[in-house]
């Protein structure tokens, strides 16, 4: 597999990804993800300190399925619309079939009565392999830069 064409499907998957975040289809959410996966979002100081406290962390699509039942049935917040952008992937490294990719990505969220700010800001470092001839997440880890994060952090970014 040659480096633009994994390029191109990891890019697909991120934006398709984010994409259903930002529709709200978070049942959706773990099917980007293989059976095992680990997602993880950390603040940028935990990561380069190798300090392991993670504000979400997930263990395998049921863990995933755990949260997305938790958002729908069990947390009250303020509705609000989310909106990602993502810039900047580019495959850092192989290790066999495991492609090792980076990306940007701002979140900003928009309430019904008030002004678009942004509600988060970060780097993917993201593990992608191909199953059955489609890209997974075999691990995804979400550094957002801020010590601050907004108190409505209960979905995935």
């Amino acid at each position: 597999m040659n480096l633009r064409d994994v390029t191109f499907d990891a890019t697909q998957l991120l934006h398709a990804y984010v994409h259903a975040l930002d529709d709200g289809k978070y049942e959706q959410w773990p099917d980007f993800f293989t059976d095992r996966a680990l997602y993880k979002v950390i603040a940028r100081d935990n990561y380069e300190r190798e300090l392991p406290l993670a504000t979400m962390f997930c263990d395998g699509k049921g863990m995933m399925k755990d949260r997305i039942t938790a958002i729908r049935d069990a947390l009250i917040y303020a509705p609000n619309y989310l909106r990602h952008l993502v810039s900047a992937l580019r495959i850092i490294d192989r290790d066999g079939d495991c492609f090792r990719a980076e990306a940007n990505y701002v979140v900003f969220s928009t309430q019904y009565n008030e002004e678009t700010k942004v509600f988060n800001s970060g780097k993917y470092l993201d593990e992608i392999v191909y199953v059955d001839g489609r890209t997974r997440f075999k691990s995804k880890l979400v550094i957002y830069d801020s010590l601050v994060i907004p108190s409505l952090l209960v979905i995935p970014l």
